[in-house]
């Protein structure tokens, strides 16, 4: 099947598919964030321990990452995204058993890891799947896409928020979500085309990995992941330690910090929907540098603390600057030079990584320095971002 027989309906409702796909990924992984400070007391651990316990994901990414294409190729994008979403969906619960009924930090570790794993690999498989819905459709859909992602997130967060605020255990909490995305992938993944649309042959599996090998020696494409770097790390750092610095820097409830996570969520989101508008007007670079200068003056705010109001508006400004970052720097990636899909794996690779692997070094920083002292590295990352904004410029 090819893109030029699919039908108008078939393409809509395969951009539908792949869209819920992007929110279930976002609701799965804002599942713990609200609830970190009561799953860190169910399994007496400092955080730390906690930060190595939130590496399972990171560890059970990287599977995922490499296991996705031979995925993709041997079940076809429906049964591939299907299988992977629900495995995510069985971390979650196992997550849930694991911290509020065996208290067993293995299991919980486990949880985390089965979490990773399918997260990582759907997400690559959903971004290749949304690449190709725009060729089909014949138009940018990727922007919207990734505003879906975080679509999720606003909706799993506020889930944590209302769980907390009506003191549900969080492993009833978890299971219910992990039925939730289960059935909702079940559904969704019906409409996505058994047989991908033929984008011709394929290089020998050698001369990819010469080409993805070559891209880490490109100087213009790692000046891109050192953008993705600073941004994803704010990302991920936000959806594992706003809430705990929230609770533990400034001094506010479970609910209040699961709330203004659930505003950040909130913030990246709106950023995202109206930031293609924003980058047809003033270009990648400005955008970029915009966006991460309000980020470093959010999370200024928010470390330093003070009134509530102040607090809340970092966490706002915070999301704006992490938003653009990632959907900007595959874009630039895919233009930078030939072979844009080995070009595309390194700068993700470096975003996927610094979101997931970053927080354990947050955490394991915050034991000495504390926490909210301890995301001052962001900090330093979304300078060094802003500085490095030049490489996203289209190539003339």
């Amino acid at each position: 099947m090819t893109a030029e027989v699919l039908d108008l309906r078939t393409v809509r409702r395969w951009r539908n598919a792949i869209i819920v796909a992007f929110a279930l990924g976002g609701i799965v992984m804002s599942t713990w964030g609200p609830r970190l400070p009561s799953l860190r007391a169910d399994l007496g651990v400092d955080n730390s321990f906690l930060g190595l316990i939130l590496g399972g994901v990171t560890i059970g990414s990287i599977g995922g990452l490499l296991a996705s294409s031979a995925m993709l190729g041997r079940l076809g994008a429906r049964l591939a995204i299907r299988a992977t979403l629900w495995l995510a969906s069985i971390g979650i619960a196992g997550i849930g058993f694991g911290a509020g009924v065996a208290h067993s930090v293995v299991i919980t570790a486990l949880g985390f890891v089965a979490v990773g794993f399918g997260i990582g690999a759907v997400d690559v498989m959903i971004n290749v799947e949304g690449s190709a819905v725009e060729r089909a459709a014949g138009r940018t859909l990727m922007p919207l896409m990734h505003a879906a992602w975080s679509a999720g997130v606003i909706i799993g967060s506020a889930i944590g928020a209302a769980a907390a605020a009506l003191s549900v255990p969080f492993a009833w909490q978890f299971v219910g979500e992990a039925l939730m995305v289960a059935a909702a992938t079940a559904v969704a993944t019906g409409f996505i085309p058994v047989a991908a649309p033929d984008e011709g042959p394929k290089a020998p599996v050698r001369q990819r990995i010469r080409d993805w090998l070559r891209g880490w020696t490109d100087l213009r494409l790692l000046m891109i992941g050192l953008v993705m770097l600073g941004v994803e790390l704010g990302e991920g750092s936000a959806n594992n330690w706003l809430t705990l610095g929230v609770r533990d820097g400034h001094g506010r409830s479970d609910a209040v910090a699961a709330a203004f996570f659930t505003v950040f969520a909130i913030g990246e989101t709106a950023a995202r929907v109206g930031g293609g508008p924003l980058v047809d007007r003033i270009g990648r670079v400005t955008t970029i540098r915009v966006t991460t200068a309000l980020g470093v003056v959010g999370l200024l705010a928010f470390i330093l603390g003070g009134p509530v109001p102040l607090v809340l508006a970092g966490v706002l400004l915070w999301a704006v600057g992490v938003s653009m970052g990632f959907p900007l720097g595959m874009s630039a990636a895919a233009d930078s030079g030939p072979n844009p899909a080995a070009r595309v794996s390194v700068v993700a690779s470096i975003g996927y990584i610094a979101n997931l692997g970053g927080p354990p070094v947050v955490g394991a920083l915050s034991e000495h320095v504390g926490l909210l002292n301890a995301l001052f590295v962001i900090i330093a990352l979304l300078v060094v971002g802003f500085c490095c904004a030049g490489a996203l410029r289209p190539r003339n």
